[in-house]
């Protein structure tokens, strides 16, 4: 059975359609489905639909909302009420203004200490900061005390190889169906299938002849195909590898 490791079911159009999407998505051998939350105002809606069987939470402030306030005890309060699988989707996004730099920073460190308190993994968003999330994932105070993910990974093997140096898991997504995404493809190819995910990013990231707002996990399948393609192995072999890898690293 596959997992989709990053899907936002609470977002439109999906949540328009929990039942029909998650029905869709068990025909496809979808038997797990990670949703992160982005800001305060979707923890809650989160939590809900993990009241669904196949709907694991994850629960974090996403660098594009670092200027909400941050309550960590909330935070970490709801985190545990809800059994969480994760604290995410939380990083870093140096491609955007606003929220400035030093204020992603600071939310992102206290969610990774959160994370490190409560033993859960992370699942990391970065545009255009990934030396500065390593420099500060490398540092002592997290070094082997934190796991995680790096979602939508569509960088090269040297980039990729510095994630997995620190024991971190790479989840690739849509970009595997295009033949343009080169580094992304070579990628996928070449890292050990035993730190590769599966995700949808679900509707925010399309694939080849998908545009994002059509995407919704039942679209698992096919990435895992390309995924079995890139690698000259089978279908099945990328399903069992990539679910194990899940289950082990958020425990479900």
């Amino acid at each position: 059975m596959l997992i989709d490791t990053h899907c936002h079911l609470f977002m439109k159009p999906l949540c328009g359609d929990i039942d029909g999407v998650l029905k869709r998505a068990a025909r496809k051998g979808v038997s797990a489905i990670i949703v992160p939350a982005v800001e305060t105002s979707s923890w809650n809606e989160v939590a809900e639909l993990s009241e669904y069987p196949a709907v694991f939470p994850a629960l974090g402030l996403h660098p594009w909302f670092a200027e909400e306030k941050l309550d960590t005890g909330v935070l970490r309060e709801l985190l545990v009420e809800t059994g969480s699988v994760a604290v995410g989707e939380i990083g870093l996004d140096y491609k955007i203004d606003n929220p400035d730099r030093t204020t992603q920073i600071t939310v992102f460190r206290l969610q990774l200490d959160l994370a490190a308190e409560l033993g859960l993994p992370v699942i990391l968003h970065c545009r255009g900061a990934f030396d500065e999330m390593l420099s500060i994932l490398s540092e002592k105070r997290y070094n082997g005390r934190l796991t995680g993910v790096v979602h939508a990974f569509t960088r090269g093997r040297q980039l990729a190889d510095r994630f997995l140096g620190l024991g971190f898991y790479l989840a690739f997504g849509g970009a595997l169906t295009r033949p343009r995404a080169k580094r992304a493809r070579s990628s996928a190819a070449e890292v050990p299938l035993r730190k590769i995910l599966l995700e949808t990013d679900a509707p925010s990231i399309g694939m080849d002849g998908v545009e994002a707002e059509h995407m919704e996990p039942a679209h698992i399948a096919r990435i895992a195909e390309s995924l079995a393609l890139l690698r000259g192995i089978s279908l099945a072999e990328v399903t069992f590898e990539t679910s194990r890898n899940a289950e082990e690293l958020f425990g479900i």
